[in-house]
């Protein structure tokens, strides 16, 4: 690797990187071994990934970066700043009104940030020679111990990335190299005594510090989980439709963060108090057409609307009754049960409508919707099929 210039590779590289727009750019050599495999394998035995089977599947190649690809040398880890210009746990109060996670308010994350590593990566190619390999997010590369590790920040109680220049706000893209680069120094955990990531969790999903049960985060059960979502957590979701920011927003870290400087990834007005009433609304084209370069497309209408319901249910509107009866047909199972119970949670009786939906119901988890909003409070079967007692 040789240069014209007496400037370090590394000031090279870090410079380009923020003419690109990234707001952070720091290196690690990927030569000692790799605890966060152990954390990683615990994890997975525990069950706590849920339904996310990419994760056991992928797991022995998740164990070093050297497991993904065994000429690296170094890793380029890169950070994008995606503070929000509001505080996104006021809307939580707003029964009425969807909230959407603030990294999902503006375009697909993924998109924006491949786009300027295949920039760095072709800039760096050309410059330094060498192969690399670019990564964000979809891989099977942990990104957030690397980024531990070459100095971006520290995983805080919550597992999340902190940064002391960002707070909770930081996308990560990352770049496996045959180049030898001289590492950054590691940022210490600095989370001292304080809880408040673990106490703010609507469900309980860290069973201690530094863990994290999926099965039970809202992020997981509003994007990742495709069947009902378990009753036991649906008050708990409150009006949270895609993903959870309580434990990122809490952090004391925040006050050091700074409202995204990348226009793509700003939230668009459309998504940042949308009424529940204009989302539960939504067919498959109108819900592809909100929802264009957004990661929340991802998940499909079914199961967006699904969520949509579930915040019906909890916020207390009876207005919004009208609008989920209108789905107790939809073609989607998962719907139609949401929509059950939601209809039951806001207290509509639900005997006409039993007599003239339930003779031609035939799917079980709907059916047990229907069962576990039994008016009559008789010994029902949940939609888990858990039994429940009056």
């Amino acid at each position: 690797m040789t240069t014209s210039t007496s400037e370090a590779p590394e000031d090279l590289i870090r410079a380009e990187a923020l003419r690109l727009g990234f707001d952070l750019c720091r290196f690690t050599d990927i030569d000692e071994t790799w605890p966060a495999a152990g954390r990683l394998l615990e994890f997975v035995e525990a069950g706590r990934h849920g339904e996310m089977d990419w994760i056991a599947d992928t797991v022995e190649r998740r164990k070093h970066p050297r497991a993904m690809w065994s000429g690296a040398r170094s890793a380029i880890v890169l950070g994008v700043n995606y503070g929000p210009d509001h505080d996104p746990l006021e809307i939580l109060s707003q029964r009425t009104l969807g909230a959407i996670s603030v990294y999902a308010q503006g375009d697909d994350y993924h998109e924006v940030i491949k786009a300027r590593l295949k920039a760095l990566a072709r800039w760096l190619v050309t410059r330094f020679g060498g192969e690399l390999k670019v990564f964000v997010d979809t891989a099977p590369l942990l990104e957030k111990p690397l980024a531990e590790r070459a100095g971006l920040g520290w995983q805080g109680k919550h597992t999340n990335l902190v940064s002391r220049e960002f707070g909770s706000w930081l996308f990560l893209g990352s770049i496996l190299t045959t180049l030898d680069l001289a590492q950054d120094a590691s940022e210490p955990t600095t989370c001292g005594t304080c809880h408040a990531c673990l106490d703010i969790c609507p469900t309980k999903a860290f069973p201690g510090p530094y863990l994290l049960d999926a099965r039970r985060c809202i992020s997981y059960l509003t994007i990742e989980l495709k069947g009902p979502i378990p009753v036991e957590f649906r008050a708990a979701l409150g009006n949270r439709i895609y993903g959870c920011d309580d434990c990122l927003a809490v952090c004391p870290w925040n006050k050091f963060a700074s409202t995204a400087r990348e226009q793509k990834l700003a939230a668009r007005e459309a998504l940042k108090a949308p009424t529940l009433a204009e989302l539960v609304r939504l067919d498959d084209a109108a819900f592809r057409a909100l929802f264009a370069k957004s990661p929340v497309k991802r998940i499909g209408r079914d199961r967006f609307i699904r969520n949509v319901l579930y915040a019906i249910g909890n916020s207390g509107d009876p207005a919004s009754a009208a609008l989920a009866e209108m789905l107790l047909d939809d073609p989607a199972a998962v719907v139609r049960g949401a929509a059950v119970w939601a209809l039951g949670r806001l207290g509509v009786d639900l005997d006409r409508l039993r007599a003239a939906l339930l003779p031609t119901e035939t799917d079980a988890s709907v059916l047990g919707e229907w069962s576990y909003a039994d008016p009559q409070g008789v010994v029902a079967v949940s939609p888990s099929g858990e039994d429940r007692g009056p």
